[in-house]
């Protein structure tokens, strides 16, 4: 076989496995530090990270004030998407006229709230109010949990990022 003239991607092994996967496949930012390798009997194990950023070299410091500089970014822009979100909400309930069509079915959401026992009746409003709530507490769980996809560069929403919007 002849050598390509083209850069070959540099190969790397997965830790603990045999799988090959090329280690440029992924930009440096979004690179995941991986476990220690177990080390010999009697030698110390070294952190991945130390935990003071005094204790790093200039070039790990600069890395380390990047990705706190980027995560910070992250954080302030997810702040404007909820203020931009809950702004947009109020916005739509104040300008709400019709109150007689729902995306969630009544029935359903009246059952529900009958099933605790205590409750005896329930009023006509009381049914649309949770309806309206329920929608908009399920609008903020997928945007957050969207938010929680992009963050971890991917494009399908996955039960992981529910659960990690409701940290």
């Amino acid at each position: 076989m002849e050598p390509s003239s083209q850069p070959q991607p540099a190969m790397g092994v997965a830790a603990g496995g045999s799988q090959v996967y090329p280690s440029s496949a992924y930009p440096p930012a979004a690179t995941i530090a991986a476990a220690p390798a177990v080390a010999p009997s009697g030698s110390q194990p070294v952190p991945p990270f130390p935990a003071n950023p005094a204790q790093m070299s200039s070039q790990h410091q600069l890395v380390y004030q990047q990705a706190q500089q980027f995560h910070q970014q992250l954080q302030q822009q997810q702040q404007r998407q909820l203020q931009q979100f809950w702004a947009e909400r109020l916005a739509d309930i104040e300008q709400t006229t019709d109150f007689k069509n729902h995306s969630l079915p009544l029935a359903r959401i009246k059952k529900i709230m009958k099933a605790d026992e205590d409750v005896r009746m329930i009023s006509a409003e009381a049914p649309v109010v949770f309806a309206k709530a329920c929608e908009i507490f399920i609008l903020e769980l997928t945007l957050r949990s969207w938010m929680h996809t992009e963050e971890n560069k991917r494009r399908t929403l996955q039960k992981n990022d529910i659960a990690a919007a409701n940290h």
